[in-house]
């Protein structure tokens, strides 16, 4: 067997961004319990060195394995011992750091010069002084049996990990003989040799010569198991035992050694990645330290780079036979513990039930599996999502009860449960002429309050009153009171996640369908006031896809700009005059409809974000079923299905400080409608989300539609910050339906029925400023829209 022990080095700190923005790099640690990692929505997530008793145990009992005799340390660096289906007891310590605690460090700015003769002759360490500090000037590390032997230290790494001997350094006696003491018994080399040569100016000038350990054969197999949370061997036999005890110690370690590997886990590494491990060995074409050092750390590096930032290689066994046995610490997570802070980061009692958090936890963090940062930074992401703290953190320690193991740490700050807000704005109508009076200044606003996370089990109740004439709140008072219950099945079963979701609301929007077409003059508005309840369960299958149904119950009412109900559109006559014989605004006639029906969704949405830019796919499915219940009792299926696809043209991938890829996008969108169509609902076709280029509903209403678009998207960097500019070209169609649509509003409106327009645009944030260009009228002209198209 042979063990691991190594001096962490500068590469093993990992780097990056904080989690909340991109995937962390793959850290190189060396030490499963000397760090500490924290992914924390507001601060630094990555690991910080700090010191643990279960560490400084460990190397001390690593220690005094190495330094426990003298012959059996001949027996280890022979590779003759027991152990390890004979690959002997073998112990690789890069410790020299901890071999000098007890003998404690001198000053390194003061120095003794050696006052020996400076000769071309090496000293033996036995002719230095015992009360001197010697500095050191130059060191060099030569194999006997490297053919050239000035680069011998350059190509082996092995010194650089187990010796503290350092250019520059200051060193006692009785340090240097703990070094070749070290390097003696590693199992590493054999025949070290430490030597000083005096230079002029006071200093020593250090040879350490030595042969590598070189096994017999090359091993045909690599097998690899998880130790993490098995017992650690014992420590060497005691100095007091006799011969034949230590070779009884010996052979009681093969078997317990043979038990022990039988008994581990598999660890999980994959086929290919020892595939590769074997073919270092197969190239080098013997087992030597040198080549262990190298399997260990590409072992390592895979799955640093997969994001087991705490896995190490502890020992390899087998040395001399067809399998060696590489042991490796995974980092197996044993517990997940919950911490409730208030403001002062004091620990208090929280309101949030722990299954509500447990449940947006990922499978790979629950206790059994290995930790990985990218599963601590995905349940950052779930965590957050609930909308139910200020701050959170996912941090981890050591298993204080269990060698090996790690505790993840989840510290939470909850939000204030209840909330009001008041927001007031003022607006000024244009009195006579389209001058502006004193009398004409309209306060308006809007009153919010919100109940979250009701008994602890992430319900909520919201509502909000808003109204933009506070004087007279009648005219378009607008309000919403919505219920959410989560977990409807109980928050304990995960075999199905449904929401339940209740409110009332009261709206009212402009519609796009009494819109007047490019050669007329502007139409009267048709204002849509629908006032109802809403009632639906959403299931999730999974993170990307969930299933929605419901029932809607509705009363409809047309208004005109004086706030007075409308039963029909009108248009402007040549001679100035309104027509009011356009198309009935309700399915009634009356101007007021009532109805309910049955409204369901399926949405898959996979899209990501890859260094900023969408990538993926999105697919939406939405069915209105009328109920035959209402105002003439309007029976009918209305029916829309939307896809989206955002193609990776240069296969960019995540990364911190990586630039965003070259993004296509692809639309599609249909729409149609069997049965009882009112003209409020009746799909218009133009507008900054249907066809770019056009006002809302200028190209028509129909019962039918199909919509296509494409958009080229391509980063670029202003001001080292990175934007997109972006081409795109859009048609949209009423496939002959508008004639279908009672009135035909797109005929009376002089719409066409079809449009396509192309265009560029560059995004500013969460602007887009476009040029798009009206291809049935030939001109362009310029838009500000806010948020995506798609």
């Amino acid at each position: 067997m042979w063990s691991t022990s190594r001096r962490k080095r500068d590469a093993a700190e990992p780097s990056g961004e904080a989690p909340s923005s991109s995937s962390p790099s793959s850290p190189r640690s060396s030490q499963h319990h000397g760090y500490s990692f924290r992914i924390s929505s507001s601060s630094d997530p990555y690991p910080q060195p700090q010191s643990s008793p279960c560490n400084r145990a460990l190397a001390s009992a690593i220690t005094a394995a190495v330094t426990s005799s003298s012959s059996s340390a001949r027996d280890l660096g022979s590779g003759c011992g027991s152990g390890g289906a004979g690959g002997g007891f073998l112990s690789w310590i890069f410790s020299a750091r901890a071999a000098r605690a007890d003998e404690g460090k001198p000053a390194g700015g003061d120095w003794d010069a050696h006052g020996l003769p400076v000769t071309r002759t090496p000293v033996p360490l036995a002719r230095l002084d015992g009360r001197k500090r010697y500095k050191v000037s130059e060191l060099n590390f030569l194999d006997r049996r490297a053919r050239d032997s000035a680069s011998a230290a350059e190509k082996n790494p092995l010194f650089d990990e187990m010796s503290t001997l350092r250019p520059g350094g200051v060193y006692t006696r009785k340090q240097l003989l703990g070094e070749l003491q070290t390097m003696n018994s590693s199992g590493m080399f054999q025949q070290v040799r430490l030597q000083g040569k005096p230079q002029p100016d006071g200093t020593l000038a250090l040879t350490v010569t030595y042969a590598e350990t070189v096994w017999p054969g090359a091993p045909k197999r690599l097998k690899c198991v998880n130790v993490g949370l098995m017992a650690p061997p014992g420590a060497g036999p005691d100095e007091d035992m006799t011969e034949r005890e230590k070779m009884d110690y010996f052979r009681r370690e093969d078997r317990d050694y043979v038990q022990r590997i039988r008994n581990a886990k598999p660890c999980i590494l994959p086929e290919s990645v020892r595939q590769e491990v074997l073919g270092i060995v197969k190239k080098q074409g013997k087992l030597t330290a040198g080549v262990l050092g190298r399997i260990r750390d590409h072992v390592e590096k895979w799955y640093h780079d997969e994001g087991f930032v705490f896995a190490q290689v502890q020992n390899f066994g087998g040395l001399d036979t067809d399998e060696v046995v590489c042991e490796v610490v995974e980092g197996d997570i044993t517990k997940v513990e919950y911490q409730f802070q208030d403001n002062l980061n004091n620990i208090v009692e929280g309101n949030t039930h722990i299954a509500v958090i447990d449940r947006e936890l990922p499978q790979q963090l629950q206790p059994g599996y290995i930790y990985n940062v990218g599963t601590a930074k995905q349940a950052l992401k779930h965590i957050n999502a609930l909308g139910l703290f200020s701050n959170i953190e996912v941090s981890h320690r050591p298993d204080e009860a269990k060698e090996g193991g790690l505790v993840v740490e989840i510290k939470l700050k909850e939000q204030k449960p209840k909330s009001a807000e008041v927001t007031t704005e003022w607006s000024i109508v244009p009195g006579h002429q389209g001058r502006p009076t004193l009398a004409s200044i309209q306060p308006g606003g809007t009153i919010s309050f919100e109940h979250r996370n009701i008994s602890g089990l992430n319900r909520s109740l919201v509502g909000s009153v808003t109204s933009s004439n506070l004087l007279n709140p009648n005219d378009d008072l607008s309000f919403k009171l919505e219920y959410v219950h989560p977990y409807l099945d109980g928050v304990e079963d995960r075999s199905r996640n449904r929401t339940f979701k209740a409110s009332c609301f009261n709206a009212r929007k402009l519609s796009p369908v009494f819109v007047a077409g490019p050669n007329m003059d502007e139409a009267p508005p048709i204002w849509v006031d629908r006032v109802g309840f809403k009632a639906t369960i959403t299931e999730s299958f999974t993170r990307q896809s969930k299933f929605t149904y419901g029932l809607v119950v509705e009363e409809i009412t047309t208004r005109d700009q004086d706030y007075n109900i409308c039963t029909h559109g009108s248009r402007v006559l040549p001679s100035g005059a309104l027509s009011m014989d356009g198309p009935p605004t309700t399915f009634s006639g009356t101007g007021v409809d009532q109805m309910a029906f049955l409204q369901a969704n399926i949405t898959r949405d996979n899209t990501e974000f890859v260094n900023g830019a969408t990538v993926g796919d999105r697919f939406i499915f939405q069915f209105d079923q009328g109920l035959g219940i209402g105002s003439k009792n309007p029976f009918f299926n209305r029916h829309q299905l939307s896809v989206t696809k955002f193609i990776n043209l240069n296969k960019q991938d995540k990364g911190a400080g990586k630039p965003p890829p070259a993004v296509l996008a692809v639309h599609g969108r249909y729409a149609g409608c069997v049965g009882d169509l009112p003209s409020y609902d009746a799909f218009a076709i133009g507008g900054p989300h249907s066809v770019r280029g056009y006002g809302m509903g200028e190209l028509g209403a129909s019962r039918n539609l199909l919509e296509i678009a494409t958009e080229l998207r391509v980063p670029i960097t202003v001001k080292n910050r990175q934007t997109q500019v972006y081409a795109f070209a859009e048609h949209g169609t009423d496939l002959g339906s508008s004639k279908d649509v009672k009135g035909n509003p797109t005929e009376f409106f002089r719409r066409a029925g079809n449009g396509s327009s192309y265009g560029l645009g560059v995004k500013l944030g969460t602007v887009r400023a476009e040029y798009a260009v009206d291809h049935n009228a030939g001109t362009g002209a310029f838009f500000l829209r806010f948020g995506e198209r798609f």
